[in-house]
């Protein structure tokens, strides 16, 4: 790439850059200061030129709404939205991952899995390479996987609706549940369905692994909203607690003994209630749980705001607190192994001299006046030479000994592995070990005080942020701020357009 050139992850910040600066100047300051972090993780060799610490946040609010086929996702993002925008049915009617965000111009659009692929301001931007490593051949086929609808629904400024397909099995098991599990760690807010028809845990074995059990020990795990849809199937027998305590039971068996549970239904598809007072209490407990539902959606707007400023401190926390000491642990770890290799190397080689020179006869009567000896000492040609030999031998024995341990220490690193942090831990340590790099010296490499001063900064940065955002959205003293005036939220950018005649024949998505 030539230089000066926008690489992809600058392009991407860039366009983040041009949508906030409407829609919140606050958080269009933290994308500066995710610049910042960026070229101090660079530094160190935490991330590479085309990675930035700014991916790992969704800048756009997302409620995610999961859960089995049949249970009413569909069904509940058409009411939310007063529109009839998705296919809602008894069976499975849609096998894809729906992105929902609003048109400017109010039209609805079914584009493909492409123009969120290939459109970095979306948070599914090359999503197909992840399908790619848990399905070879399916990163080709990212429109199977994922769609993007548009509409004009008020409901949608400022956020992203994702509904997806049932937990059932299929062919696409695996990459359905990576880009769950990615959908999951992008969300504000994940919405949890289970049909009140088949609450039983048999029925939702799938759910339970994925969406209960995998989110119990989640730093975030307020954000799942656990609904029981269609409860007014249970109206005619008049057993709703029952059916509410099974399913309750269902969940407390998978681990989850805490969280908001909800019962709702969708009133124009309900089933007919005779008994007056039972449909009123229908009713009411329906339309508290909405309430709250919809009152949840709403404030991630707020949320996002100081969930991504908490972000950038955890990160540059992390960075400092704990990065760079583990760097140091595994150096001064690889020192000592070094070392120790070193004098058994050198330990090896004195006995193996020693051998040598005894079979083929110079020891015997040994003496400072021996003529070989007394030859070699006088000749600098010879004692240069075998000099350079002795010192040619003890580097290459310690080249050796060095890519040994580097390379047992790299795989062991790779294999405990298991988070960002620790492949973080294993590039970091890929820099402090190339070949020109000493290993007596145990201070990470790129941690100098340039590195250190852009973290205290962003750290501080970070706490102003906070300042701001709490001069907006509090007021202790009850007066009122003009910081306190949050501006409209607007629209995401506009989902890119296909074009259909490319020059290369191929259709691609146009930002």
């Amino acid at each position: 790439m030539l230089k000066g050139t926008p690489t992809p992850i600058d392009a991407r910040l860039d366009a983040l850059e041009r949508h906030l600066k409407e829609e919140n100047p606050t958080l269009l300051e933290t994308v500066k200061s995710y610049r910042e972090l960026d070229r101090a993780a660079r530094s160190i060799g935490m991330i590479n030129d085309n990675e930035s610490l700014a991916t790992r946040v969704p800048w756009w609010p997302l409620v995610a709404v999961l859960g089995t086929f049949s249970a009413g996702k569909s069904t509940f993002i058409n009411q939310y939205l007063g529109t009839k925008l998705q296919t809602s049915g008894n069976q499975a009617v849609d096998d894809k991952f729906t992105v929902i965000c609003h048109a400017a111009d109010g039209q609805t659009r079914v584009l493909p899995g492409l123009a969120l692929d290939a459109d970095p301001r979306f948070p599914f931007y090359q999503v197909s390479k992840d399908i790619e490593e848990v399905a070879s051949g399916e990163g080709a086929r990212v429109d199977a996987y994922l769609q993007l609808k548009t509409c004009g629904s008020q409901r949608l400024r400022g956020k992203i609706l994702i509904d997806s397909p049932g937990f059932d099995a299929d062919a696409q098991r695996t990459s359905t549940l990576r880009i769950t599990d990615h959908i999951i760690s992008l969300s504000d807010l994940v919405l949890v369905m289970f049909d009140a028809r088949h609450p039983e845990p048999g029925a939702m074995q799938d759910t339970l692994k994925h969406l209960v059990q995998n989110t119990i020990d989640r730093p975030d795990s307020n954000k799942f909203l656990f609904i029981l849809n269609q409860i007014d199937n249970t109206a005619r027998e008049d057993n709703p607690e029952e059916v509410f305590a099974a399913w309750q039971r269902g969940l407390a068996q998978a681990g989850l003994t805490a969280g908001r549970f909800y019962r709702i239904y969708d009133k124009d598809a309900a089933v007919p209630i005779d008994d007056e007072r039972l449909r009123i209490r229908f009713e009411e407990k329906r339309d508290a749980d909405m309430a709250e539902i919809y009152d949840r959606m709403q404030q991630i707007e707020v949320e996002r705001a100081y969930r991504v400023v908490g972000l950038l401190e955890k990160l540059a926390n992390s960075i400092e607190a704990h990065l760079i000491g583990d760097i140091r642990a595994c150096k001064e770890r690889l020192k000592r192994n070094i070392l120790w290799g070193d004098g058994v190397a050198g330990v090896l080689l004195l006995i193996a001299f020693l051998v040598v020179t005894n079979l083929a006869g110079y020891w015997d009567g040994l003496t400072f006046d021996t003529p070989w000896l007394q030859g070699l000492a006088s000749d600098p040609f010879m004692s240069s030479l075998v000099a350079l030999a002795l010192l040619g031998g003890a580097g290459y024995g310690h080249f050796l000994v060095r890519k040994f341990f580097v390379k047992r220490l790299l795989k062991q690193l790779d294999e405990a592995a298991t988070d960002e942090r620790g492949e973080w831990l294993v590039n970091a340590m890929r820099v402090n070990t190339a070949r020109w790099r000493s290993v007596l010296f145990t201070n990470p490499a790129g941690w100098g005080a340039r590195t250190k001063r852009r973290v205290a900064d962003v750290l501080r940065d970070a706490d102003r942020f906070v300042q701001e955002l709490n001069d907006r959205y509090t007021s202790p003293s009850g007066q009122n701020h003009p910081a306190t005036e949050a501006p409209a939220a607007t629209a995401p950018p506009p989902p890119p357009a296909v074009q259909t005649e490319a020059p290369s024949g191929a259709s691609k998505a146009t930002g």
